[in-house]
């Protein structure tokens, strides 16, 4: 960008202060504004923050988030915005791309924590935490033992990754630590790496029947819109798992949902949904098999500061005409 004097910069009220510090060591003259100032009209720039967005889903605006965009919006010369989250697949975002802003994503800011979260998931069910809890509200002594009960080990299991990006290699990592042997599928066909058998997004067809835990980890595209589909599921043997911390529209809810009542899956740890928040009736809270987690999974208390660091550096970068 053509240097200019003051830089405005649209951020909220709270974030500004955490900024401030980044902001002056860049050695620039920029001015951070917020909605309702007159000067936020004036915004080359962007930063929408966790606390920006708060509650709102891609479904639902809550009226504070509604109020920064509609500050974003009324910004004709903004150039570029950064947002907190790894996807830029919300509406708004898209709206934003369409005019002609660059928009740019905080990836790596919550790999390590999203993955952990996965892993939680895949313990949490191998080791049938959802029954114990269930037997300890009822305050009844019931220990893993007997048929179906049992858990069965990981060692020697085998888990898809599907998503090749930094959370999905992490998650990889994690599980092979474990024992388990992992399969990657992937947007190309280059190999994930040593002992990682690897497929194309279409060849899942061909691994799913010796499949015990299908992890999805991958952004939302064309091409992965209803990617598990019901077919899929079905070719799935009756003990596996699936964990969800991509997107919801990556597999087919309804017949995700019916695989579970059926017993055909053994389980599920969802973190995202069709619709968030999740419907008060949608049958999957009343799923004894499944983890419900409010889209939860990135959220940890050092995730805004690697977010503003992100943030910082790019607007370092935009500056110098390098992003």
């Amino acid at each position: 960008m053509s240097q200019k004097h003051p830089l405005h910069v649209l951020c909220s009220e709270q974030e500004a202060s955490a900024l401030a510090a980044g902001i002056a060591a860049l050695g620039q003259t920029i001015t951070l504004c917020h909605p309702g100032e007159e000067r936020a009209a004036l915004a080359e720039a962007a930063f929408i923050s966790r606390d920006i967005t708060g509650r709102s889903t891609k479904f639902e605006i809550m009226p504070e988030t509604e109020h920064f965009y509609t500050a974003v919006r009324a910004a004709s010369n903004l150039q570029w915005m950064h947002v907190h989250s790894a996807g830029v697949d919300r509406d708004f975002y898209q709206e934003q791309q369409q005019r002609g802003v660059r928009v740019t994503a905080s990836h790596g800011a919550s790999d390590a924590v999203v993955a952990q979260t996965a892993l939680t998931g895949v313990l949490a069910l191998a080791r049938k935490l959802p029954q114990l809890m269930r037997a300890q509200q009822r305050h009844a002594w019931e220990p893993l033992m007997g048929k179906d009960r049992t858990p069965r080990d990981l060692q020697g299991q085998r888990a898809v990754v599907v998503g090749w990006g930094g959370i999905g290699q992490r998650i990889a990592q994690l599980l092979q630590v474990l024992g388990l042997t992992v399969s990657v599928a992937r947007h190309g066909s280059e190999p994930a790496g040593p002992g990682l058998h690897t497929v194309r997004y279409d060849g899942l067809r061909d691994i799913l029947p010796e499949t015990s835990w299908l992890i999805l980890a991958c952004p939302l595209t064309d091409t992965t819109r209803g990617l598990i589909s019901a077919e899929l599921l079905a070719m799935l043997p009756a003990h596996a798992c699936l964990i969800n911390v991509a997107r919801g529209h990556v597999v087919d809810e309804p017949a995700l949902i019916q695989a579970l009542q059926n017993n055909q899956l053994a389980g599920a740890f969802l973190d995202v949904f069709y619709h968030e928040p999740l419907p008060a009736e949608s049958p999957i809270w009343d799923l004894q098999n499944v983890i419900a987690s409010p889209h939860s999974a990135g959220f940890s208390d050092g995730n805004p500061a690697r977010v503003r660091q992100i943030f910082i550096d790019n607007l370092q970068r935009w500056i110098q005409g390098t992003l």
